[in-house]
């Protein structure tokens, strides 16, 4: 055998070759260098970033969209903790990640070391595994462990904390250490099946059911899931309706399809009301999907379909639990019910056109909002130019807060796939254009579009350096209300007009802020202009565009609806 002489930074090199990743970010330091000479060297897609945090986005929303584990890497101390909100991002919302962290010289550990701090005491809770590597010879090893690790069960992050004096000391490896399966490189690398006499019970209540409806979650996106939930949606007339992480689960056009659920919803909080029969796949059925716990209604009839068994019952207590992958659990239960698909679907024919006849009214209720010419622009007629012009195969990115909402309720998916991507792992606001940047990475040629508040982007502009310096072709528009939205219209429902207290900002002009960066700006404020900006913005080109779209003012109509969680609107009252 052949060995060769190389420091540990180089050793992580070889082995992120080996998995052939795809474009990582980081900020370097002292600890890391080795390693960044040794991506130099052998040619690896590494990138400055200017915030770590960012870093973890990109690697996020790359993954998200690709399903091939993400890569980034931080120095010790303030790089280190600079990971935090992208790392719980990625773990809620299962992001196969493997974060590389420097750490102290372990000869100096303790000994006020510059920026030095309990940095693994810190992530270990943000991530789903880390690794600590404390011998150089063990790092193919404890590398392969983290891919492993990162795509198993439900994905997630794993950091791999390497200290200063591993990372720059040398061994002489054997060439065959650096092996890899190709198959851990990608999320689920495993995939099981629910239990049999489960899945025969399942049908069994499916074929029953006079009125059911599936619930589709993030889980459905995590295991490529899509195609099977349309087959068995199909084949026995299921409506579908989806979380804000599982829009895209069947297309949002299709008659089939109830629209969002929970704290905002269409028509299938009612669907959901009226149903016989629940089944929800690859969802948590947290807080917003569940409107605080309200939806489904105590006593309703679940089949809980998820690859992690600790979210059973966590919310609600389901009838049926089946423990397995989502596409797999679903091709299992079409094959089940084959048999008698087609009877089960002429049954329930009236009911799919009821639920389609009233998508079709919702839709006619909300029109004078979605084609509204007011000044300041409205956020339906923002949605409603969005849904018009973006093609099929367009990816929408949604930042936290009133964005991913607006989105969640108002934008259409045209097929099934992920063609929405929120960060509703952590809701944190800052991921539109970070997200962005990791969708056109993951996802070369097709239409990207993010969608951030103002506030979200003053965290993270910096990252248009980062964008332009990449050339990356995606279209970010900037919802611009002069506030932290959310925020302001919350103090506006709960405490009355007039009672806001830090939630306005400075009226700024982020098209000329763009430029200064040397990336296009369009500032909008007519929404006659919106389709023209929003064309000019999907042409590509190299480099970002920027709109700055002038939106409401009024924190009445900042919200896509009346948030459950207060309490002084009557139960039902909800706009568009």
């Amino acid at each position: 055998m052949t060995s060769n002489e190389m420091t540990g930074g180089e050793a992580v090199a070889r082995m992120l070759q080996a998995y052939e990743v795809g474009p990582m970010f980081g900020m370097g330091g002292f600890q890391l260098l080795p390693f960044y000479d040794a991506a130099r060297r052998l040619g690896l897609n590494h990138n400055l970033i200017n915030d770590e945090r960012c870093a973890v986005f990109i690697a996020d929303a790359y993954a998200k969209v690709s399903g091939r584990v993400g890569v980034c890497d931080a120095t010790l101390g303030p790089g280190a903790t600079n990971l935090v909100t992208g790392l719980v991002e990625a773990l809620n919302a299962g992001s196969p990640l493997v974060v590389f962290v420097g750490d102290t010289h372990r000869a100096h550990s303790w000994k006020n070391m510059t920026q030095e701090t309990r940095q693994a005491e810190i992530l270990r809770p943000a991530c789903k595994e880390l690794i600590r590597i404390e011998m150089i010879e063990r790092i193919p090893e404890l590398v392969r462990r983290a891919f492993a690790v990162a795509t198993a069960g439900r994905p997630g992050p794993v950091v791999v904390d390497i200290p200063e004096d591993v990372c720059h000391a040398t061994h002489p490896f054997e060439v065959t250490e650096f092996e890899a399966d190709p198959a851990l490189a990608a999320a689920p690398a495993l995939r099981c099946r629910p239990a049999a006499e489960d899945l025969a019970r399942a049908a069994e209540m499916l074929a029953a059911a006079e009125r059911p409806l599936m619930l589709c979650g993030g889980g459905v996106h995590l295991s490529g899931a899509t195609a099977a939930v349309e087959a068995l949606a199909a084949a026995i007339n299921l409506p579908v309706a989806h979380t804000m992480t599982g829009k895209g689960a069947i297309a949002c056009s299709s008659p089939l399809s109830a629209g969002l659920f929970g704290r905002y919803d269409r028509i299938a909080n009612k669907l959901i009301e009226e149903s016989d029969c629940l089944l929800v796949v690859g969802c948590k059925l947290g807080e917003i999907a569940t409107k605080r716990y309200s939806v489904p209604a105590a006593g309703k009839t679940v089949i809980h379909l998820d690859s992690v068994a600790e979210e059973f019952g966590r919310t609600f207590q389901p009838a049926l639990r089946l423990w397995g992958d989502a596409r797999e659990g679903l091709a299992d239960l079409a094959a089940a019910l084959a048999g008698r698909a087609g009877a089960i679907r002429a049954r329930r024919q009236g009911y799919v056109d009821d639920v389609a006849g009233r998508m079709a009214a919702w839709r006619r209720s909300v029109e004078p909002r979605l084609t509204s010419g007011e000044r300041p622009i409205n956020m339906a007629r923002l949605l409603h130019e969005l849904n018009r012009i973006m093609p099929e195969d367009g990816i929408l990115v949604a930042d936290g807060g009133f964005a991913a909402h607006w989105g969640g309720l108002l934008y259409d998916t045209k097929k099934a796939g992920r063609g929405f991507v929120p960060d509703r792992g952590f809701a944190s606001i800052g991921y539109g254009l970070p997200g962005a940047m990791g969708c056109a990475l993951a996802a070369p040629g097709r239409p990207v579009v993010g969608l951030t508040g103002d506030g979200g982007f003053n965290m993270v502009m910096g990252e248009l350096e980062t964008a332009r310096r990449l050339k990356l072709p995606f279209t970010l528009i900037v919802v611009n209300n002069a506030a932290s939205g959310y925020v302001k219209a919350l103090q506006h429902l709960i405490y009355g007009a007039g009672s806001y207290q830090s939630s306005d900002l400075v009226e700024v002009n982020y098209a000329r802020v763009a430029e200064s960066l040397g990336c296009r700006g369009i500032r909008v404020e007519d929404p006659e202009q919106l389709a023209a900006a929003l064309a000019e913005g999907l042409k590509g080109g190299e480099g970002p565009t920027l709109l700055d779209v002038v939106v409401t003012r009024d924190p009445a109509q900042m919200l896509p609806g009346v948030d459950n969680r207060t309490v002084q609107v009557k139960k039902g009252d909800r706009v568009a």
